[in-house]
């Protein structure tokens, strides 16, 4: 599968497709109706010869046994689902849900339940039709055998699983793993495989989205075929993650010198993928802003938990000092020549990450004090453009603590956690 901005509609939305619940089961229920039936097969070999004699009642007790039990176990592994599901959209927030649905231990669960009440269903009907003979029927046994085995083996950690999922501490390490793999992708491709955008150059004819949502992806590809058709360039104006409206311009788009070429305004706006909702995959500030929606929801009255923030915050400085760190930019060669795209801005990642942070936990002298400390980690790791941003956060949620903090003692602390060098102390 292609990687990074060369990643196609069809594989965009094979892994959209991927994250609905009942794909998994649904292609696990055909491979076992598939199993079942493909015992007889075994009865047209030799293998008959050769392997122990199977009652067919002892066979069909194991397999009543497993279509007894599993619907039951399926349904109750809807019914928690359902309810970690509720947990995570109330305890973190509803934009995270996604991925406690897409967990792969959940998804795998719900597949083998399903899978092999489907097998023992098909199993049973078959022998009571008599379908099998010698061969068949140890084959039946063997194959019930192994589904029992990665039934009890799955059931086993899918308890574990089911214990965590939809919990804060869980959904926020999930959201932090899919900010940190977007972020390490257009870390390696700050520029989705095009070029950087050339200020020198007119920008060109603007081309305008024709419905309202968000951006999800960019097809720069497709980019790339019509600007080499028309001997042009297009300079992209919405990445991923921006909300695009009938009034703002998804890119701008340019002719070569053949006045007989223009603006195939239909085909640039197919190359720009908008949905309802934004997708993590390729857009890095989705990430940073759930977890501070986490963060956030955590500092209300109604649930007075800072210690999540405080854990939130934790994670951030991880990820931009991922962001900052590792593979230098550029890593993945410009392969689009003729496509212009501006890199993320990281003054926009640090106010998604810590705006609403330094505004709801002014009040709570601890929150303010590991903010302080987070942003001046985020001063000393040799970004600059990092640096003034983290600056400028660290004056903003001073200010509003100074503000909101009236024990002097409080204040006192806040104020020596912001204290840095006299050189950054002067940015200030």
């Amino acid at each position: 599968m292609p990687t990074g901005a060369a990643t196609s509609r069809l594989s965009f939305l094979i892994a959209r497709f991927r994250e609905r619940l009942w794909v998994r089961p649904l292609a696990l229920s055909v491979v076992s109706l598939a199993a079942a039936f493909l015992a007889s097969v075994a009865d047209g070999t030799g293998l008959g010869r050769h392997v122990p004699t199977m009652t067919a009642e002892s066979i069909e007790t194991l397999l009543t046994i497993m279509a007894a039990s599993m619907m039951v176990i399926a349904t109750l592994a809807v019914a928690s689902m359902v309810s970690a599901y509720a947990t995570a959209s109330a305890t973190a927030t509803p934009r995270s849900v996604k991925l406690v649905i897409a967990d792969d231990v959940t998804q795998n669960a719900l597949s083998a339940f399903i899978g092999a009440f489907i097998f023992s269903i098909v199993g049973l009907t078959a022998m009571k039709n008599n379908h099998y003979a010698t061969a068949g029927l140890f084959t039946l046994f063997v194959l019930t055998v192994i589904v029992f085995a990665v039934v009890i083996l799955t059931f086993v950690r899918w308890v574990d699983r089911i214990a965590r999922l939809g919990r804060v501490g869980t959904t926020v390490e999930s959201v932090e793993k899919a900010a940190g793999r977007a972020l390490t992708r257009r870390k390696d491709s700050p520029t989705l495989c095009g070029v950087p955008v050339d200020v020198s150059r007119p920008v060109g004819e603007s081309v305008f989205a024709t419905s309202v949502g968000y951006v999800q992806q960019i097809d720069i590809a497709a980019l790339q075929t019509w600007a080499e058709k028309v001997e042009g360039r297009v300079v992209v104006a919405a990445l991923p993650g921006t909300f695009a409206t009938p009034g703002r311009p998804l890119a701008y788009a340019s002719c070569g010198p053949d006045p007989r070429d223009s603006v195939d305004h239909e085909r640039i706006r197919e190359a720009f993928m908008v949905g309802t909702d934004r997708v993590f995959d390729h857009d890095p500030r989705f990430g940073l802003v759930v977890l501070s929606e986490i963060a956030n929801h955590a500092l209300s009255p109604a649930v007075n938990d800072p210690g999540t923030a405080i854990d939130v915050i934790g994670r951030l400085v991880r990820l931009f000092v991922l962001w900052s760190d590792g593979a230098p930019k550029n890593s993945v060669a410009p392969r689009y020549d003729r496509v212009e795209v501006p890199e993320i801005s990281v003054r926009d990642m640090l106010d998604d990450a810590f705006t609403a942070i330094g505004r709801d936990g002014a009040t709570m002298v601890e929150v303010a004090i590991r903010l302080q400390k987070g942003l001046r980690s985020l001063t000393q790791i040799g970004n600059v453009e990092m640096r003034q941003a983290a600056l400028k956060h660290g004056r903003l949620a001073l200010a509003r603590a100074e503000s909101a903090l009236d024990l002097p003692e409080d204040l006192v602390a806040v104020r020596e956690a912001a204290v840095l060098d006299a050189a950054l102390a002067a940015e200030m």
